[in-house]
């Protein structure tokens, strides 16, 4: 008798972990379902209007010319040795957006806005479909990193523009890339020029040093110093890595878990791309908002950058 109870106790457990399973996916699942389902503010728009870049003014051009030019894997390993020997203020989230507010992305084709506009505008995107809380905030930081130009860069060239992988062969789906490489110091070398170069293939993205900027900065500050999830930091870190989300580029890099990341970073692309409008938002109005957000998913309410 007491075997028979002792049985069917341990088949009641053994039900109840099976219930808890399937109640975990079921709760994964609808979670992903918010987080995937395709955007519905961007169906009006005409897409073919964003992103222009063959008829874009001089000064763009010139932009990608520098970067294209001066992202070599010296420069980078240099970057992030300065990155991890210094920390260059201690704000929080809302007073470094204040502090972004000044700046304009002489890169971006789409828009003149200040970056606390820009960022305003993907967060409120992003809230008014329904999306999980911590993809709003990411909306509101995601360009963050452009502090960068704050804190010592050389210029714009090492703070924005389409993100790609140096230490190995650089992809013809860059923007301009078909000839603006060609003054970089490892266009020719006996490695880096090669298809794989440093890397191996399925080596997995995060073991690729894809060149420094305001993506790769802000994902390290927000990977130590937050509880932003996993898709939340691929968002963060990939956003303007275009030729690998956008374009198909470097996907042979990949490890399984970057397919899932590759995910989440188009869902969350809409967002950054193509809020961008004529409409304002009322920081101040939004501020309170916005403050508790960024207070649930940084324990730390100073950072430090």
């Amino acid at each position: 008798m007491a075997v028979a109870v002792q049985s069917a106790q341990i088949s009641l457990e053994t039900m109840s972990d099976n219930i808890d399973s399937v109640n975990v996916h079921k709760t994964d699942l609808q979670k992903d379902r918010g987080l995937y389902d395709g955007s519905k503010f961007d169906k009006s728009k005409d897409k073919a209007c964003f992103r222009q870049f063959e008829d874009a003014c001089d000064q763009v051009k010139t932009f990608y010319a520098q970067q294209h030019t001066l992202q070599t894997v010296a420069y980078n390993l240099k970057a992030r040795n300065n990155f991890t020997n210094k920390t260059r203020a201690h704000m929080t989230v809302w007073e470094a957006m204040e502090k972004l507010n000044t700046f304009i992305d002489e890169c971006d084709p789409d828009t003149s806005e200040t970056q606390m506009t820009h960022l305003l505008q993907s967060a409120e995107a992003i809230r008014k479909e329904g999306k999980p809380r911590w993809m709003q905030l990411v909306g509101l930081i995601h360009d963050l990193g452009k502090l960068l130009l704050f804190f010592g860069a050389k210029g714009q060239w090492d703070v924005v523009g389409d993100a790609f992988p140096v230490g190995c062969a650089f992809d013809d789906r860059i923007i301009f890339g078909n000839e603006s490489f060609k003054n970089n110091e490892d266009y020719n070398n006996a490695i880096y020029s090669t298809d794989f170069g440093i890397y191996s293939p399925g080596c997995g993205l995060e073991n690729v040093m894809l060149c420094w900027g305001h993506d790769e900065y802000l994902y390290h500050i927000v990977k130590d110093q937050s509880t932003i999830p996993e898709e939340g930091l691929a968002m963060i870190r990939y956003h303007s890595f275009y030729p690998w989300h956008r374009d198909g580029a470097y996907h042979e890099l990949m490890n399984e878990n970057d397919h899932r990341m590759l995910e989440a970073v188009r869902a969350f692309n809409p967002y950054n791309l193509y809020s961008k409008s004529d409409e304002v938002p009322d920081a101040e109005k939004l501020k309170p908002y916005y403050m508790e957000l960024i207070d649930e998913y940084f324990p730390t309410k100073v950072i430090m950058w």
